[in-house]
């Protein structure tokens, strides 16, 4: 009898060992793969069960979240949505997340390891740590300058601090709200449906994920080229340039929209805007040139994170001599995001050298205690320091005597340059306005701010838009906003 009870006793032990391994195989070994099933709700609920971090600018919270008593039971909520919407995307319930929601997600939803105090504890208990806090470079009155400006027509602005990299100001029109994507029931769906239908594109990230002709904007780099390759040595040398040029080995015939840059300068040719000696010098400089300077200025870098990922600005590597000649004068295959060419006159401003841009200054534990920070940002060297005196030299006087009298600052130094790009098949498009830019203020060591703008709808007739006239306007109070501020 005490020999059938003791292997009683065996069995239901090894039953029991048996019930553990069982538990422990499909809690911890398949855990994932349930995780994972579509039919298991249990993740949404727990993601959803507490409020969700916030993405700070300036001081305040730009988001925020709402218990809506449900299953899935914090919404997200923004304040100013559309103005901020091209930083911070959106966190939908139905639909994910996008932009800083989604590059961030693990800090905002309390996923990131970093944020537990006993990391293997939670991965036992499955718990989840409260969401922590992003901080943005953003300067909030320079924001709202660039939202406003841009009211009623598309485009973008995008704002750089020079000598760090960070970003001040990044706006796209139209834009959107995404508040009402948050939740997941019929209005959301509602709104994915009219928003994604919409012409406008408002969900386009216009300012980091659209790229576009840059125009006469790119002369920048084709001046910088030119200087540094030693094709040009004085400015003020007449440069043997005809009006019209004939484009190598081609009978088109590239024509000027200002009078008298038959012979001009390169002062005065890029004062003026003058297409035929910058597509002349840039089959001076050559190819290999033409591309390394592009290079360093960041085009055709398909790794640039802000942290989310940005468009690939670009410049045609395998041009023959016509093409090269335009591609220098920012048409043919060239194309730029607007932060691209924020980063073209940020290096001017901060003396040839390039900060890859960033938009998160750190992010921080529920409790305000900072998580991790941005640091220094590696330098890279876009043109001779010389290089970059003359062009601001010559970017000043594009505000003063130029096409950019719009945005100068009273009391500031404003360098710039205007563009209008052509597009569209026979260049039948409405033409581009761009004008690129940047700012010292008067007690300042260093140029505080650099500015990208463009405008798809300039104008009603073709004839009357420019850069200077339509985008200057936008880019003088992105500047004056970062310059009255603290």
């Amino acid at each position: 009898m005490t020999r059938h009870i003791r292997h009683a006793q065996y069995f239901c032990a090894l039953l029991l060992v048996a019930l553990l391994v069982n538990a422990a195989r499909v809690q911890v070994v398949q855990a994932p793969s349930y995780d994972r099933n579509p039919a298991n709700r249990r993740p949404d609920i727990a993601r959803y069960e507490q409020p969700r971090g916030d993405i700070w600018v300036g001081g305040r919270p730009v988001t925020g979240s709402r218990d809506t008593r449900e299953h899935l039971r914090y919404e997200r909520i923004y304040t100013d949505g559309p103005m901020y919407a091209p930083v911070t995307g959106f966190a939908s319930q139905l639909y994910g997340t996008t932009l800083l929601e989604s590059s961030e997600d693990g800090v905002l939803s309390g996923a990131d390891p970093m944020l537990a105090p006993f990391p293997l504890w939670n991965d036992f208990t499955r718990a989840r740590n409260a969401g922590g806090d992003v901080v943005t470079t953003l300067n909030p009155a320079a924001q709202e300058a660039a939202y406003r400006g841009l009211s009623g027509h598309k485009g973008a602005v995008a704002a750089l601090e020079p000598s760090t990299g960070r970003i001040l100001a990044l706006v796209s029109a139209p834009s959107y709200d995404p508040q009402p994507l948050s939740g997941n029931g019929s209005a959301a769906a509602r709104a994915w449906r009219r928003l994604t239908a919409d012409k406008d594109k408002p969900m386009l990230n216009r300012a980091v994920r659209q790229t576009y002709p840059p125009g006469s904007t790119f002369k920048v780099v084709t001046a910088a080229a030119a200087l540094d390759s030693g094709v040009v040595t004085d400015l003020d040398a007449p440069t043997d340039s005809p009006a019209p040029y004939r484009l190598p080995g081609t009978r088109t015939r590239l024509t000027n929209a200002s009078k008298g840059c038959a012979d001009a300068s390169v002062r005065e040719a890029f004062t003026f805007s003058c297409n035929t000696v910058f597509a002349k010098l840039g089959v001076e400089v050559g190819a290999a040139d033409m591309t390394a300077s592009a290079q360093a200025f960041g085009f055709n870098n398909g790794e640039l994170r802000v942290p989310f990922p940005v468009a690939r600005s670009t410049f045609d590597t395998t041009l023959d001599e016509a093409q090269l000649a335009l591609s220098s004068i920012g048409q043919y295959n060239t194309r730029a995001t607007p932060l691209q060419m924020a980063m073209v006159a940020a290096a001017v401003a901060n003396g040839g050298q390039v900060r890859d841009p960033y938009l998160v200054e750190r992010t921080t534990r529920p409790g305000g205690s900072t998580l991790a920070a941005a640091g220094s940002r590696p330098i890279r060297q876009a043109m001779y320091p010389s290089t970059a005196g003359l062009l601001r030299a010559m970017m000043r006087d594009v505000v003063e005597y130029g096409g950019g009298r719009k945005a100068a600052i009273r009391g500031a130094q404003v360098g710039g340059k205007t563009g209008t790009a052509q597009h569209g098949l026979g260049n039948s498009g409405i033409p581009y306005a761009w004008f690129i830019s940047w700012a010292q203020g008067e007690g300042d060591l260093l140029p505080r701010v650099a500015v990208a703008v463009v405008m798809e709808d300039a104008e009603a007739k073709r004839g009357d838009i420019s850069g200077g006239g339509d985008a200057a306007p936008i880019a003088r109070a992105v500047m004056e906003a970062v310059l009255k501020s603290p």
